[in-house]
This record gives structure tokens, C-alpha cells and sequence, in this order.
């Protein structure tokens, strides 16, 4: 009797163990410490240089529009994103080493699961073995009564371990589950970015491209540019007749979509070039435009419930209505030109209805979408109208205010103003 008791109490020291050899395997190596340092101190020295160049954009595009000054935007805009595909590569590089680490430490939590589901059918299987055998037969088992009530005092010990057994195993499962989660969360970021570096890669190209045009064209003479620019700011007619494109509705021309975009200014005090840029910039980021399935691309139920809701109080079939394709940045479904997803769309709906005299409002509506996008962005502080606040506004729409200040994300604010830029010019000649 006293072996089966001395044999029980080893299975609770292992059990008590556990704790410390899980930590013992987790412990981080110093050179894996010593390399994340490393690749934290060249990221930020990347993102530095990218935030120089972002400057001599900036203060750029305040000259005086020459060929000189439009070379040297290009050829910056041209180094950032270089730059911003060797930022994004150490991030994948630090994501790896943390999605090894937590797959390592799943590992580790899976085990120590196993451990004390191994020890804990043992413990069960001696106490079973205890409980078949009467009371009287224990005591008569004992040459001396005193060790027979000894034994049977640590008989409550075992009931005990037995009770940490089971919490230990429920506490691991929490944890192991927790960090399930952010290893999903860090294989999202990481294929988020590897798409990002195609999508950065893609636009030094059009960069190139057009950079190579302008000096075709003009031969490096300025005065040539210039006879360019001259041409361009003449045709005001032209401009105004230019398409301009819409995801997930039909293209109109560029001189409604200013008066759309005067309008949710009025309404809302966001700049109309901020506007465009934003819408433009939703246009033309993805290639699965309107090509979605509500049915499997949209997050269940959080959107697809209120897709239903609002398809129906429109009266249109949801089947046939145009919604984005699940991308690299998140789920699809996004409806009309502005791009809500069908639960922002609920949460501001009252707002745009008020606003644009819809009601209930159509996400498929420019006049309406490019109301709501005002909506979404004076909420996002678009309306102060510094350029910061405006390119913070147009990340907060693309990425959430969490992911906003990303660095990994910053392509979007950038574009977005680029294009706000290139509107305002356009804006500025047809007003004249």
C-alpha cells in the first residue's frame, strides 16, 4: 500500500514540474534577441529615408510645375517604394521569426497538454484502484494504525493534485487557443505584405513608365514641357469630358464627379480633391472590381445580415448587385464607389441619408457614395485640411485607425494625395 502512495506522489512532483519545463523552452535564445535589435534598428533607419523622401515629394509639388521639378518627383517616388520594399521585407523577416516562435511555443503548450493528460489518467487509475478496496481492508493492510491515517491524510493531497491537474490543462487549453489567434493574426499580416511588395513593385514600373514617357516626348527640354503643360491647362473642355472611374458602379464624367464632390464639401467640409483621390484610389487598387460574391466574400453575418437588409429596402436583387472580391487587405463585399462594407454602411447610414436626401441611401448612388466617403472621412479628421490630417484621413479609411500609423500602409495616405494632388490641378482649371 505505502508503494502505491510513494508512486502517486512522484506523478504530482512531475505534474508540479511542468510549469518549468514548458519556461525552459521557451526561454529566447540571446542571438535571436540580438537579431531582432538588428532588424529593428534597419527598419528604422529605412523608414527614415523614406520619410526624407516623403518630405522632397511634399515640397516638390509646392514649386513651380517644370520639367526639373516633375523628374525629381518621379525619380523620389521612385526610390521611396524601393525603399518601402526593403522596409516590408525585414517586417516579413521579424513576422517569420515570431510565427516560428509561436508555432514553437504551441508546440510546447500542446505537449505539456498531453504531459498532464498522461499523468492525470494515471492519477485516476490509482485512485479507481483506492476506491475498490474497503476501509477495512486498508487498515488491516497496515501494520501500525498511525501510518494507516498518515496515508489516508495524504489520500485528500492526491484529490487535491488531482483538482490542479484539471485546472492546469484548462488553463494551458486558454492559452494555447490565445496564442492560435496570434499566430493567425501574424500569417494575415505576413501574406498582407508579401501582396503589398507585388503591388509596390507593379507601380515602380508605371513610374518608370511614365517618367521614360515625359522624357521621350520632351527630348529633356523644358521648353517642350512647358508647351506640354500649356496644351493641357487650354483644354479645360477636355478635362471635364475625361471619365472618371468608379468601383462597383458605372464611370461618369470628371466634371460631375466635382460637382458631387462641391456638394459633400458643402455638407461636410472635406476638400473635393481629397474626395477624388480617395475614390479614385478605391477604384484602381484592386483588380477584382465588383467581381465579388456576397455570398462568399463578404464576413458572415457581421455584413452579410445588413447586405440582405439593405438590398431589400432598396428593392434590388443582392445576387446582381456589384461587390468587391475578398483581397490580401482584409474581407471583400465593399459596395459602390465609396467602398463601404455593408456594417459601416448601417452605422452611418442615418448620416447619409440625412445628408444627401436619400433615404434609404443607395451605396451604389455616386451622388450618394461620394457623400458618404465625405461622411467617413471628415470622421477620420479629414476636415482640418493640413495635408497630414487629410493623408492620416484617407489611411483611416483604407486601414482602420489601428493600422493606420503602420508603416507597412503608408503607400495608400501617399497615393491618395498624389492623386488629390493631380485633382486639384484639374479642379483649378476648369474653374477658371
Amino acid at each position: 500500500m505505502e508503494k502505491r502512495f510513494h508512486y502517486l506522489f512522484l506523478l504530482i512532483g512531475m505534474l508540479a514540474a511542468a510549469p518549468f519545463f514548458l519556461a525552459a523552452q521557451t526561454v529566447d535564445p540571446s542571438e535571436v534577441v540580438g537579431r531582432r535589435s538588428q532588424l529593428e534598428a534597419e527598419l528604422a533607419g529605412l523608414e527614415s529615408q523614406i520619410e526624407g523622401y516623403r518630405g522632397v515629394i511634399q515640397e516638390k509639388q509646392k514649386e513651380r510645375t517644370t520639367l526639373e521639378r516633375d523628374i525629381a518627383i518621379l525619380d523620389a517616388q521612385i526610390e521611396k517604394s524601393r525603399l518601402e520594399i526593403r522596409a516590408r521585407t525585414l517586417t516579413i523577416s521579424k513576422l517569420i521569426d515570431s510565427i516560428g516562435k509561436k508555432t514553437q511555443l504551441i508546440g510546447d503548450l500542446e505537449q505539456k497538454i498531453e504531459n498532464e493528460k498522461t499523468s492525470l489518467a494515471e492519477l485516476l487509475r490509482k485512485i479507481y484502484e483506492l476506491d475498490q478496496t474497503s476501509l477495512v481492508e486498508l487498515m488491516l493492510s497496515y501494520d501500525n494504525l498511525s501510518d494507516f491515517f498518515v496515508d489516508f491524510d495524504n489520500f485528500d493531497t492526491v484529490q487535491i493534485a488531482l483538482q490542479f491537474s484539471f485546472g492546469e490543462i484548462r488553463r494551458t487549453q486558454t492559452v494555447t487557443g490565445e496564442e492560435r489567434n496570434v499566430l493567425e493574426d501574424r500569417k494575415t499580416e505576413e501574406v498582407e505584405l508579401r501582396a503589398l511588395q507585388e503591388f509596390e513593385k507593379k507601380r515602380i514600373g508605371q513610374q518608370e513608365a511614365e517618367k521614360q514617357k515625359i522624357l521621350n516626348i520632351t527630348k529633356g527640354q523644358e521648353a517642350e514641357y512647358q508647351k506640354i503643360l500649356s496644351s493641357r491647362e487650354k483644354d479645360a473642355a477636355k478635362i471635364r469630358s475625361e471619365l472618371f472611374l468608379l468601383r462597383g458602379s458605372a464611370a461618369i464624367p470628371f466634371e460631375k464627379a466635382v460637382e458631387y464632390t462641391n456638394l459633400a464639401f458643402q455638407l461636410t467640409g472635406v476638400r473635393p480633391a481629397l474626395i477624388l483621390g480617395v475614390i479614385a484610389e478605391e477604384s484602381n487598387l484592386g483588380e477584382n472590381v465588383g467581381t465579388g460574391d456576397w455570398r462568399t466574400d463578404m464576413k458572415n453575418p457581421r455584413d452579410t445580415v445588413p447586405f440582405l437588409d439593405i438590398t431589400s429596402r432598396l428593392g434590388l436583387d443582392p445576387d446582381l448587385m456589384p461587390v468587391s472580391k475578398k483581397t490580401w487587405y482584409g474581407w471583400g463585399g465593399a459596395m459602390g464607389p465609396a467602398q463601404f462594407i455593408p456594417s459601416t454602411w448601417i452605422a452611418y447610414e442615418d448620416k447619409i441619408a440625412q445628408l444627401s436626401g436619400q433615404n434609404p441611401p443607395n451605396p451604389w448612388d455616386p451622388r450618394t457614395a461620394f457623400i458618404a466617403s465625405a461622411i467617413l472621412l471628415k470622421e477620420n479628421g479629414a476636415a482640418a485640411g493640413t495635408f497630414q490630417a487629410e493623408r492620416l484621413a484617407a489611411l483611416r479609411y483604407f486601414a482602420g485607425w489601428g493600422n493606420a500609423t503602420k508603416s507597412s500602409y503608408a503607400f495608400y495616405g501617399d497615393d491618395v494625395m498624389a492623386l488629390a494632388q493631380k485633382y486639384q490641378e484639374q479642379i483649378d482649371i476648369i474653374s477658371r
